[in-house]
């Protein structure tokens, strides 16, 4: 069959048509590919580790495609936004809303691209809120010297690029039992608040068993609605309210003698929203330890004055503690380390703050004030205080370092336990038990004292001795300053919390000894975290 010259010259016209147009369209595909990735490079420029992020995925979207794992990815990361306030997180600060419009309105590769970089933006500082906390807690406070433990901000999109994305955002927040009880104590603090909380405060100075009337029926009420009283209709302080009073004392770090005394009072008459703000702020806190503690670790918690050895999450010894006094110089810091030895018969070397602030003046009014204690110059030689005008040095210049040797009366007592720290930090016996006794024991230097050091001594060293009370008496005995390692170093944490739970998921309640959780609650509102009530 034969083609006419006309025929074969239309075909030809209309492949090379085709063609052209085909490469056109490739090339238009090109050229939005290539504005995406141009407007991607231009936005991650400005943050070095999401454009490292970016460069090593040659500029490929993780949010913007039309893919299902791109819809996975954006539904993910919408809801953990719609979810941060469970968390006690400022869900405003991620400005869904703004997020959403933005991307709904993103209709040229450019506009996609800007708007997928402001999406990783927001989904690491998302995660690493949700991870080490909203705050920066040296910010907040000086005493919170604390190593948190940030991962790398990149980390975030390459690990979230490779899982499940849901998956991904409910392993972010601390997986301690501790932060799963506090979530629920926050969310039923919620639904107090939404049914009225507490209801009416008492009215009185101090109410004891025996009594009756207004105030009486109002403390009955408070306590019926905080969970320490079933239902009663009686008038009286009756044997059943002295023992509700007593629980929430015991819950309360209070003396728990039966009989609402202002402070006792003070503590019921404090409101469940208030309540509230100290779970949310333990939350945090909880976010800010966010990483393994210990097999064995101690913790100490100074807003409770307690001291405790934990084994594989267990309480397996608990003793009362002393902490710093309320002042900029004495308050005891929040910090984590490692005790590595303890020292038997300690040698007490004199802070230089305490020698020159302290003992200096005492010296200059009567040179032989605190003669129990020992003064050393430079070179280490002991130094008689006949031999020195104290009066001609101030806390600049004065050259002598003091000592205190072994003995009963040491400052420290009979044992201290080291974990090396550049904030002369430890944990150590002491001659003042009295102390001990009272409500509120925040009243050392800095360092925290023992109410059972011996015991606490034994507990340590059971580890690694078939007989750790008989080895400690063994150092004891001689009067010689021994340091005793610790053949496997405990982890040392000093926490603050004004709310923490149980193991039976009840919530208790600390003065805020030092106003720190204030400051975290004022700087969390600050960020937009607000006072949830939750219906039903």
């Amino acid at each position: 069959m034969q083609i006419s010259f006309n025929r074969v010259q239309s075909l030809i016209m209309g492949f090379l048509m085709a063609m052209f147009g085909a490469v056109a369209l490739a090339g238009a595909a090109e050229a939005q590919v290539t504005a995406f990735k141009q407007a991607v490079a231009e936005a991650a420029s400005r943050d070095a580790e999401i454009a490292a992020f970016y460069k090593a995925n040659d500029y490929k979207p993780l949010w913007t495609g039309t893919f299902g794992k791109d819809t996975q990815r954006r539904k993910a990361l919408f809801q953990a936004i719609a979810e941060a306030d469970i968390h006690g997180l400022p869900g405003k600060r991620y400005d869904a809303e703004g997020l959403m419009a933005k991307l709904k309105a993103a209709n040229t590769p450019r506009a996609r691209g800007l708007v997928e970089v402001e999406m990783s933006k927001v989904f690491v500082e998302l995660a690493q809120n949700m991870q080490t906390g909203a705050l920066v807690p040296s910010k907040i406070d000086s005493g919170i010297v604390r190593s948190i433990p940030y991962r790398e901000r990149s980390s975030y999109l390459v690990n979230f690029a490779k899982s499940n994305p849901n998956s991904f955002f409910r392993a972010l927040p601390p997986k301690t039992p501790e932060y799963a009880r506090l979530m629920k104590a926050k969310l039923r603090f919620e639904k107090l608040i939404a049914s009225g909380g507490f209801g009416e405060t008492v009215s009185a100075a101090s109410l004891k068993p025996g009594q009756s009337g207004n105030a009486v029926i109002a403390l009955r009420n408070r306590l019926g609605a905080m969970g320490y009283l079933g239902r009663s209709v009686s008038p009286s302080y009756d044997a059943a309210m002295q023992k509700a009073v007593q629980e929430f004392q015991q819950d309360n770090g209070l003396v728990a003698d039966g009989v609402a005394g202002a402070g006792t009072l003070k503590e019921i008459n404090t409101s469940a929203a208030d309540r509230l703000k100290s779970i949310i702020v333990a939350m945090e806190r909880e976010r800010w330890v966010n990483q393994e503690r210990g097999r064995r670790h101690v913790l100490v918690n100074i807003t409770d004055f307690s001291a405790r050895i934990i084994d594989n999450g267990k309480v397996t010894f608990e003793t009362r503690s002393v902490v710093g006094a309320n002042d900029s110089e004495r308050r005891t810091p929040e910090f984590s380390d490692v005790m590595e030895y303890l020292v038997i018969n300690p040698t007490w070397n004199v802070p230089r703050s305490i020698a020159t602030k302290e003992y200096l003046p005492m010296m200059q009014r009567n040179a032989n004030a605190a003669g129990h204690l020992q003064l050393y110059d430079s070179r280490g030689r002991k130094v008689a205080r006949s031999q020195i005008n104290f009066s001609k040095y101030t806390e600049r210049t004065f050259p002598y370092a003091i000592k205190q040797p072994p003995s009963k009366r040491n400052a420290l007592g009979l044992v201290k336990f080291m974990f090396p720290n550049k904030y002369n930090i430890y944990l150590h016996d002491t001659p003042a038990k009295n102390l001990f006794s009272r409500e509120t024991r925040a009243y050392s230097h800095g360092c925290i004292r023992l109410g059972d050091p011996f015991e606490f001594a034994y507990a340590l060293l059971a580890k690694q001795s078939n007989d750790p009370k008989g080895e400690f008496h063994r150092h004891l005995k001689t009067g010689v300053e021994t340091a005793v390692q610790l053949e496997q170093p405990v982890p040392v944490h000093l926490i603050y919390r004004t709310a923490f739970t149980d193991v039976k998921g009840g919530t208790h309640f600390r003065r805020d000894v030092y106003g720190r959780d204030a400051k975290i609650w004022n700087a969390l509102q600050n960020a937009g975290v607000v006072l949830r009530a939750v219906q039903g």
